[in-house]
């Protein structure tokens, strides 16, 4: 059995075949190694029952009952999960802190004859490589921020962009997020901060120096999750493209991106309340009463107007004055796509 040193990170993805997250169901999904499989050696509950035991009674009594319920859960490991994997199998392990966890599963599958190593210093060590990496890897690439009007297609126009090759990091996507405060996607929660993190780091270290990044401008947040420092200071340095579409334009582009709405007002209504200290109670009424209602055109348009566009025209993400003005009269595909070859042909 070795030991993996974390010196470069990006060896690890073609070292081993696969890279095995024995931690407990909740640390995994709390974040993990990009592509990693969740093998735990100790659920959650077993966890648990662990660190009580070695705080109220002794380590020697935790590691004893530890070392039992890991032998289990490895032997049926080894039955349900590893049965298939050929001599050839390269697998790498971590746990927490490269202690008990890995070291037990790395040891057990050395002695089947797999070519095992166990990652030094475990997730601890990986998670303090991804902050790193985060505050020096935004510096080295010129970000193309694309900004506008809430409802003028820049998070399409990102697709777009990413679908005809172009390097995009979509921080929307990302933090499974609309960025605004109405945009919560239904059914659908935020990741945690960690795995926020890790989803940037993990985009970013593919990005090459040499060709720009385009990017939505976005404030410090996007909704629970906090940006990188060092990217939200790039981004308010950056030059970009603002784009500019008639009110009309934006409305019917929102009624038809934001169709769950229109489905279903009561996922509206109950967030609406949340502009309360803004608007004021009566506005905020006569808004959901015209969801109700259905009157989806003119409750769009009051909203851009009255909220959203205010809130624009008080955004620092980036300097409105850096940007290159795109003034499209509709945000139809054919329209999007057309500014994605013209952003990609500028390139060189």
């Amino acid at each position: 059995m070795a030991t993996y040193k974390l010196t470069e990170i990006s060896q690890a993805f073609s070292a081993f075949d696969d890279i095995l997250d024995v931690r407990s169901p909740a640390e995994y999904a709390d974040d993990h190694f990009p592509g990693a499989i969740s093998v735990p050696v100790l659920n959650d509950e077993e966890r648990a029952r662990i660190g009580t035991l070695y705080k109220q009674v002794s380590p020697f009594a935790a590691k004893k009952l530890g070392a039992a319920l890991i032998a289990k859960n490895i032997a049926l490991h080894l039955e349900e999960k590893f049965s298939d994997r050929p001599k050839s199998w390269r697998p790498l392990v971590y746990c927490w802190r490269g202690g008990m966890r890995s070291g037990a599963m790395a040891h057990i599958l050395a002695q089947v004859g797999w070519n095992t190593a166990q990652l030094e210093g475990g997730y601890k060590n990986y998670r303090r490589h991804v902050l790193i990496e985060l505050e020096t890897l935004p510096v080295q690439f010129n970000f193309c921020v694309i900004s506008g009007g809430t409802g003028s297609g820049k998070s399409h126009l990102l697709q777009v962009l990413a679908e005809q090759g172009a390097q995009v990091l979509d921080l929307e996507l990302l933090a499974q997020h609309r960025g605004s405060l109405l945009g919560r996607l239904p059914e659908q929660a935020q990741p945690s901060q960690k795995t926020f993190e890790t989803r940037v780091w993990s985009i970013l270290r593919t990005f090459s120096p040499e060709r720009p990044v385009y990017i939505e401008a976005e404030s410090s947040k996007v909704g629970v999750l906090s940006l990188p420092p060092v990217l939200v200071e790039r981004m308010r340095a950056s030059t970009g493209v603002r784009i500019e579409a008639p009110l009309e334009a934006r409305v019917k582009f929102l009624l038809e991106d934001y169709a769950y709405f229109l489905d279903n007002p009561v996922l509206l209504t109950e967030r609406l309340p949340l502009l309360v200290e803004i608007h004021g109670r009566e506005v905020i009424g006569r808004w959901c009463e015209m969801a109700h209602q259905g009157k989806w055109e003119s409750l769009v348009s009051e909203l851009l107007t009255r909220h959203y566009d205010p809130a624009y025209k008080r955004s620092s993400v980036v300097g409105l004055d850096k940007s290159d003005v795109l003034r499209l009269k509709a945000l139809d595909n054919s329209s999007l796509h057309k500014v994605a070859e013209d952003l990609i042909r500028n390139e060189r």
